[in-house]
């Protein structure tokens, strides 16, 4: 019973997080620009040597740190979803590399449909680059439960 609750509340936060791609993905150009825009300046108004910093000076930080952000964003939603698929994997009796397959799969699927649903919202395109980067986080995200649970197995056994 306790691995069926595990599983219902991975599927459960798997759904949030695909809920939550799909909702970025569908903000046209402008509104998209304007939240990553939003974070940056977030992150500016946080860090103590930037306080001081005029307007100017903090649209010129946005402009130029807007893709890598976008970018990062990218990859660490995926890593979550690698991290969220793999857990949940895990949760079968399947070979090591059987778990692994499913949770890149899914996370690769996810992000192409991802991708060639932005192709159709406005201002915004769908490009393999993303889905590398997507897929990318989903494979780190999935090593690291499976090293996790690796490591984990290791020192049960010595026990």
């Amino acid at each position: 019973m306790e691995k069926n609750i595990l599983r219902v509340i991975l599927i459960i936060l798997l759904g949030i997080t695909f809920y939550t791609i799909f909702q970025f993905s569908s903000e046209d150009a402008d509104k998209s620009s304007a939240t990553s825009g939003n974070v940056i300046r977030t992150i500016i108004n946080i860090l103590p040597n930037t306080k001081d910093l005029n307007e100017q000076e903090k649209i010129q930080i946005i402009s130029r740190t807007q893709t890598i952000t976008r970018k990062l964003a990218h990859f660490s939603i995926y890593t979550f979803v690698g991290i969220l698929t793999m857990s949940l994997a895990s949760t079968y009796q399947l070979k090591s590399w059987k778990q692994i397959l499913i949770s890149i799969s899914v996370g690769f699927i996810y992000a192409s449909l991802d991708e060639y649903h932005q192709s159709f919202v406005p201002g915004r395109s769908g490009e393999l680059r993303d889905v590398l980067i997507d897929t990318t986080g989903v494979i780190i995200g999935t090593l690291l439960i499976f090293i996790g649970i690796s490591i984990y197995e290791q020192k049960i056994k010595k026990i």
